[in-house]
């Protein structure tokens, strides 16, 4: 009898202990559940991440390219600038040029204008006195055409005194028309008077 309280009693513990390991065992295994769902959360966490980190990689890259692509721009918008720069300075000296060009035509055209009125003042002046000046001496002429007229006149009338033997005074005035028409006898008849 006391064999099998002692065999029972060491059933019941052998029970017992099984029981318990089985309780540990369930509960290892429930926690090893636990774990394995903990690290494949984690495991989704981290490809998640992966995924998130790709993806900004990814947009760094395409910030960085276009980052690139701006810098370049802006490279290229500087080389234009300089270059638009230079053109304005290149023209406003252009044009400064072509105002002082401007400014000495505009001299150089009053300089000519004036030296042209001058011109004209000097020509109006030079015709006015050479008008007067001709006009003197178409009056000179005309006085000393008068006058050799008259001493013609007196010469002939002298010449066909002496030199003539006509008596009536139509003979005379027949010599004196001739005498008009020979200036070589008046110059004679001049010459000696």
């Amino acid at each position: 009898m006391a064999l099998s309280a002692a065999f029972k009693e060491r059933l019941d513990q052998m029970e017992f202990t099984r029981n318990q390991r089985l309780h540990l065992l369930q509960a290892e295994k429930e926690l090893q559940v636990n774990k394995s769902q903990i690290l494949a959360s984690k495991h989704a966490t981290i490809q998640s991440i992966e995924r998130k980190c790709l993806m900004l990689e990814q947009k760094i890259a395409a910030q960085n390219l276009k980052i690139t692509i701006l810098r370049s721009s802006i490279e290229d918008l500087d080389s234009k600038y300089n270059c638009s720069i230079q053109q304005l300075r290149t023209l406003k000296s252009e044009i400064q040029e072509l105002k002082e060009l401007d400014e000495e035509r505009e001299k150089y055209y009053k300089l000519k204008c004036s030296e042209m009125k001058e011109f004209i003042q000097n020509v109006e002046r030079f015709r006015s006195e050479n008008r007067f000046q001709v006009e003197n001496l178409r009056n000179q002429i005309k006085e000393v055409n008068a006058k050799k007229k008259k001493k013609t006149m007196k010469s002939s009338f002298k010449y066909s005194e002496h030199e003539t033997s006509y008596e009536d005074g139509e003979k005379e005035l027949a010599l004196l028309r001739s005498s008009k028409t020979t200036p070589v006898l008046t110059f004679s008849v001049k010459k000696n008077s």
